[in-house]
């Protein structure tokens, strides 16, 4: 790995470390399905800082350090010290020295960068307002499921260019695969996502015309058009990102075989239809699945 320590953007990751965890992550999966103990984190506890709330990342960080024989801390940012004015730079200082590992969910990037810069134990980026690695490694692990390669897959991401699209940016970079983003004016990715991406080499094709985006795709992804956080401008994003809902229309332009992948939560009948959540080309069932054999792997990696 690029950063030993941390897991704060995929971009921490190259191609090679990538298919190490994916290639552990199987492993795992493989050997939960015949209920094989995997005692390897015994004794190891996870601090994991919520500022906002979550099914699948609580859910599975969890029962990923139970898994692993090890233990999980619930750590709600408002009932930490966090919330009477301790600095986050004292909190990992403090945390650090409990703890074997933290894991931040938060509204700023700049909270798990702060996190980072003063843990003396590993920091795993669960979301923020600019990027969502660990949720790219499980799209990456669906991905290899079903289309067995990377290299030369058309990638096409259709609505509001969020911080999950931002990471996948980052990833089909790193993984060889075209990348196509469909998206209202206003609504594009992070520019200095885009910008990093540049600087390995990849620049996405990003476009207002959802059809052109996902012709001939290997996989359609979208992802919800509120995101915590932007509730107060629930009614001009819905008007500006109904034109880009992914329907049986459009996995129609797609390849035969398309995937259709969506972080969850889903607001069926906004950005995706019950039809294609539920049919035939949903990978999305998997993909939630994926975040704890994914992430499962991550944490073997930093804290084992």
């Amino acid at each position: 790995m690029k950063n030993p320590s941390h897991f704060i953007s995929l971009a921490d990751l190259g191609a090679q470390d990538i298919l190490d965890l994916l290639d552990s992550a199987a492993d795992l999966k493989e050997k939960r399905m015949r209920r094989k103990v995997t005692n390897l984190l015994s004794n190891k506890s996870l601090a994991m800082i919520f500022e906002k709330p979550s099914t699948r990342t609580r859910v599975s960080f969890e029962v990923s350090m139970t898994d692993l024989g090890g233990h999980a801390l619930y750590l709600n940012w408002n009932d930490l010290q966090l919330d009477r004015g301790e600095s986050i730079k004292d909190t990992a200082r403090v945390l650090s020295s409990y703890c074997h590992g933290i894991m931040a969910r938060t509204h700023k990037h700049e909270h798990i960068q702060a996190l980072s810069e003063c843990s003396t134990v590993p920091v795993i980026n669960a979301l923020s307002n600019i990027e969502h690695p660990c949720q790219l490694l499980a799209d990456l692990m669906t991905i290899r499921e079903f289309k067995g390669r990377f290299n030369g897959l058309k990638f096409s991401w259709v609505g509001d260019g969020n911080n999950v699209c931002n990471s996948a940016i980052l990833a089909c970079s790193i993984m060889g695969m075209d990348m196509s983003i469909a998206c209202p004016a206003g609504y594009g990715p992070d520019k200095s996502i885009l910008k990093k991406g540049e600087n390995m080499g990849f620049t996405p094709e990003i476009t207002n015309d959802m059809r052109e985006a996902v012709a001939d795709a290997d996989i359609i992804y979208t992802d919800t058009w509120i995101s915590m956080g932007d509730e107060f401008e629930a009614g001009k994003r819905i008007k500006a990102l109904t034109p880009y809902q992914v329907n049986d229309e459009i996995v129609g332009l797609a390849k035969d075989n398309v995937i259709i992948l969506h972080c969850l939560p889903a607001h069926r009948g906004q950005e995706i239809t019950d039809g294609v959540i539920d049919g035939p080309h949903s990978a999305v069932f998997e993909q939630a699945e994926n975040r704890l054999h994914a992430q499962k792997a991550l944490l073997l990696k930093l804290l084992g």
